[in-house]
């Protein structure tokens, strides 16, 4: 599972090994400038639609980029049984490549709470 940390005003998500097998990348950093906004969920699996480049177990995980030929594209690292983190983006300004991350981790509804503080001082 993912490990996510928000360092001064940098989200800094590490994936593992086998993550980023499918993910084809061991980090993603993400200024809370991109961010618009953060939500935690209760089934992350639900949120990834769309044609993929990834992994999948039927009802278990999905891990990967969604989305690929039309519809937001989602960088995806979601397990059943846990929590997860929605992060809507500004495609632009988070470097181009996503407009959403969905992330699962047991600290998904402290992380979004932490980081909608930040989005508020930000007006």
């Amino acid at each position: 599972m993912a490990s996510v940390t928000v360092i001064g005003d940098v989200i800094d998500i590490r994936f593992t090994g086998w993550e980023r097998l499918w993910i084809g990348r061991e980090r993603l950093a993400l200024r809370l400038t991109a961010v618009r906004h953060a939500t935690p969920v209760d089934n992350p699996l639900r949120l990834a639609r769309g044609a993929r480049r990834g992994y999948v177990v039927s009802g278990f995980a999905k891990v990967g980029v969604w989305g690929l030929f039309g519809g937001p594209r989602q960088l995806v690292a979601a397990h059943r049984g846990e929590p997860g983190l929605h992060l809507v983006l500004d495609r632009a300004t988070a470097g181009g490549e996503f407009d959403e991350v969905i992330l699962s981790t047991p600290a998904a509804p402290a992380l979004a709470e932490t980081i909608g503080r930040a989005l508020a001082a930000r007006g």
